[in-house]
């Protein structure tokens, strides 16, 4: 956090007038400081410097919250990011700024089920870096994929699904090539050797999801146990619920999650995905896990026809997102000012707890509450809160 005078100081201080800032889980009435990309303490900035405004913004009984991190997004505006290309970069860009316009400040370009040339042609050309006002920041990349269940492959082309043949890490390196700006990998846990690439990929930084996958609760458990701190969207490409072996979704209330650990888990509020019910008994059990994720793909802000997701042929009929010729679910075409507003109607939540399920949930579960997804002195200010 900045205090006193520092090399910052130098630079412009806006003073964000008559709003209504999202500040420790609830709306409140204050004026908000931002100077260098920071917020800044106003108490601060008037005993070190003599606190004043360079310029003053009248926000006009507006409310000033987070921005929304998106931690699965396949692609949208016709840009798919599993299609390798001389320039995957230029497609990350422009999909960053057409997301920056729907609230999404940070978020993790997400590759689905490929063969190893797609892996190792677009993973190097995908970089993290910061966001301003050019576009959203790059997090880093999630792979979803191919390490996941035949049975519940969903959209992804099975012919392309890996298992840990050499029982570890190895396997998923000759897969992938490298995981240098990979933030999250999404895998079946029930797969053998699953749980020393979920220790692993822990060990290196990288946040595991369990998705896509016929486990049962022990087996998911396992790998909470060994690491792994989400669920790719719930519900969807799971095995159901059932009350004698809740499976995935019995992580929500699981009492064999380590203490001081939380289970975070994506879910796609587009009013296709999950039925509201499903949102209002995945939030009632489990609120501060709920993370809002778009799964948006390469037709989001296109009209309907034909498009991809990696090596299917998608089309869009209406709202949903098939795989041409079946019936078979694909992604959401939903931008995440929308998955935010229809979570809250369905799930009869709160505005705060709404706008905190798409951007400080989000960042605690990549472990980024330091800087992001909050509006608390010192975080990330400007176009990329």
């Amino acid at each position: 956090p900045l205090s006193g005078k520092c090399e910052s100081s130098e630079a412009p201080v806006t003073q964000f007038t008559q709003c209504r800032v999202l500040r420790e889980h609830r709306l409140q009435r204050e004026d908000l400081w931002v100077r260098d990309g920071r917020i800044l303490d106003p108490e601060k900035l008037f005993f070190d410097e003599q606190g004043y405004a360079d310029q003053r913004v009248d926000c006009e009984g507006s409310i000033i919250a987070p921005g929304f991190i998106d931690v699965q997004i396949n692609g949208g505006y016709g840009v798919d990011f599993s299609q390798p290309s001389e320039d995957v970069s230029s497609g990350v860009s422009f999909v960053s700024q057409k997301i920056l316009q729907h609230g999404v400040t940070s978020f993790c370009p997400t590759l689905v089920t490929s063969p190893p040339g797609v892996y190792h042609k677009v993973l190097p050309q995908v970089k993290v870096h910061d966001g301003g006002a050019q576009g959203a920041g790059v997090l880093g990349v999630h792979l979803e994929g191919p390490f996941i269940s035949a049975e519940k492959k969903g959209a992804h082309p099975e012919r392309f699904l890996r298992t840990f043949q050499s029982g570890g890490i190895e396997d998923l390196m000759e897969a992938y090539g490298s995981l240098d700006n990979v933030a999250m990998v999404t895998l079946a846990p029930e797969l053998a050797g699953s749980q020393s690439v979920v220790r692993e990929l822990c060990r290196r930084g990288v946040t595991v999801s369990l998705g896509h996958s016929v486990a049962n609760l022990s087996q998911a458990e396992e790998a909470v146990l060994h690491g792994a701190s989400f669920i790719t969207h719930l519900f969807n490409a799971m095995l159901p619920f059932h009350h004698r072996d809740p499976g995935i979704v019995g992580l929500l209330t699981s009492d064999q999650v380590p203490a001081g650990r939380t289970v975070y888990y994506g879910m796609i509020a587009d009013g296709i995905h999950t039925n509201p019910a499903a949102l209002r008994i995945a939030h009632r059990a489990h609120p501060s896990g709920l993370v809002l994720v778009t799964d948006a793909i390469a037709a989001m802000g296109l009209p309907p026809g034909r498009h991809t997701l990696g090596q299917q042929v998608i089309e869009i009929q209406g709202l949903h997102a098939y795989v041409a010729g079946t019936k078979t679910l694909s992604g959401s075409i939903a931008p995440m000012d929308m998955c935010v507003r229809h979570f809250k109607h369905a799930a009869g939540c709160s505005l705060e707890e709404a706008l905190e399920a798409a951007s400080l949930h989000p960042a605690q579960l990549l472990g980024l509450a330091e800087r992001k997804g909050t509006l608390d002195f010192g975080s990330d200010a400007g176009q990329d809160a």
